[in-house]
């Protein structure tokens, strides 16, 4: 039997007035958190599940699913505003010749940046067990030169070494690394098993280099603030859980993790220092500009390309 599932686009699209009610609920929440796009699908259905339009159930995330792939293949949401999972790709970096090579020198110069955390007391590291809150976090930390790291290190015994090794050559005494993920007994052993593992690797290739840990989110203290909804915890997971109930990251509102994150970040930052940095970027990038603008103009007219 044929796949009549559609592909492609959907220009035609005509939901039906329960979707269209459904879709007025979204436009909401992506006005609400326009400053955190793009949302996962399911940071959009844990705030319909909040603001009362879905229940909290599996079927209606599917449907969600459904509903915004569709809307996004008519046009109907801005493909954007959502993002599903990671994409990885490896594309060959070509030019089109000497001119397009230095359009592209240029372009990078523009973002010529020198190292944020330089002259810190700490260096600071971010890791997130869901993947799809990657982008939302970096709009966050770029500013502070702090990276994102994706939960598949998590549990990945190369990602943990590479914590302990990032110490290793950062030239600073103290890191710490701040978590977010689900509260729930895998959330919870994962965090501890990040720690502990990182801690081991950190003691025999960085002795002098202090290692701290510290979970963002989600918290109890937080599921009981922002009432976020909650499930019990899996009776097949047996491995032991201090908590309640289960909370999943996503269910903390975006503006809530950016709040949560902006602020843990400063409260280990001497923005003095960041403010000295960033004004020695600008002076140096204005420098390298000008010298490949001026390398650009005398060599005006003696393209090599046939």
């Amino acid at each position: 039997m044929p796949d009549k599932r559609p592909r492609g686009y959907q220009p035609g699209w005509r939901p039906r007035p329960a979707t269209r009610e459904l879709l007025a609920a979204v436009d909401l929440v992506l006005a609400r958190f326009a400053g955190q796009l793009p949302l996962t699908i399911r940071q959009c259905w844990y705030a319909l599940v909040s603001d009362g339009v879905l229940a909290k159930e599996e079927r209606t995330y599917k449907r969600l699913v459904e509903v915004l792939g569709m809307a996004r293949r008519s046009g109907r949401i801005p493909w954007q505003a959502l993002r599903d999972d990671t994409e990885i790709s490896v594309v060959p970096v070509a030019y089109d010749g000497p001119v397009h090579f230095h359009g592209t020198l240029l372009a990078a110069a523009r973002d010529f940046r020198l190292d944020r955390q330089a002259g810190q007391p700490v260096s600071l590291e971010v890791w997130s067990e869901t993947a799809g809150m990657v982008p939302q976090l970096t709009a966050v930390t770029d500013p502070y030169g702090v990276p994102v790291y994706s939960g598949s290190g998590f549990n990945s015994l190369p990602g943990k070494r590479g914590a302990a090794l990032r110490a290793a050559t950062g030239g600073h005494r103290a890191v710490r690394i701040l978590v977010v993920s689900d509260w729930d007994p895998s959330g919870v052993h994962l965090f501890s098993a990040l720690a502990e593992d990182v801690t081991a690797f950190a003691a025999v290739d960085v002795p002098d280099t202090r290692i701290g840990f510290e979970r963002l989110a989600v918290t109890e203290q937080q599921i009981a603030d922002h009432q976020l909804p909650t499930a019990p915890a899996k009776p097949t997971d047996r491995r032991s859980f201090a908590g309640t109930s289960t909370t999943q990251a996503e269910a903390l509102p975006p503006d809530v993790i950016t709040h949560v994150l902006r602020t843990a970040i400063e409260a280990h930052r001497d923005l003095d220092v960041l403010a000295a940095v960033l004004e020695r970027e600008e002076e140096q990038r204005r420098e390298i500009i000008e010298r490949l603008q001026a390398l650009g103009g005398s060599s005006h007219g003696h393209s090599t390309e046939p």
